[in-house]
């Protein structure tokens, strides 16, 4: 099982200004990742808003303008399934490189949490549903919230 090894992760979020922005392609997978990011977010005591973006491929510039808006932390929500074209590659990988320089470019930490699945089953098993195996939104909210904790320390200690 791919989440085997993962860490639990608590932290206090209390403060932070979160933006969760959600991709609305798999309807039902995108209300399981929202669900498990909300939670996490809930238990960690951060403000949270969310937004939503028509797919996957819309997530970065969203993030960008969240992370220029003066959050503290995204959390970005999306589901990608294989088909038979390229455009499942082109998808990912934009989303992926794009979500990763919004991380770096701003100093504003990016939960991953965009599954990028085989097939529809793969997305279910992942999406935090009942019978799940797997809570990839929540997952992402606890490291969006706990690298920003981080960081806030980081920013006062003198290097």
């Amino acid at each position: 099982m791919s989440g085997a090894g993962a860490p639990a992760l608590t932290v206090d979020g209390t403060g932070l200004r979160v933006v969760v922005v959600a991709a609305s392609w798999h309807e039902q997978v995108m209300d399981g990742l929202l669900e498990g990011a909300r939670r996490a977010l809930r238990e960690s005591g951060a403000d949270w808003t969310e937004v939503r973006v028509p797919g996957s491929f819309e997530l970065p510039v969203a993030a960008a303008r969240a992370a220029a808006g003066g959050a503290d932390a995204v959390v970005a929500l999306g589901v990608v399934i294989r088909g038979g074209t390229p455009h499942f590659e082109y998808v990912c990988s934009a989303a992926t490189t794009g979500l990763t320089d919004v991380s770096v470019r701003t100093g504003v930490p990016v939960g991953f949490g965009v599954l990028t699945c085989d097939d529809e089953a793969q997305a279910l098993d992942r999406a935090g549903l009942e019978g799940s195996s797997e809570d990839k939104g929540a997952e992402a909210a606890q490291a969006a919230v706990g690298t920003a904790v981080t960081l806030r320390g980081l920013a006062q200690v003198a290097l």
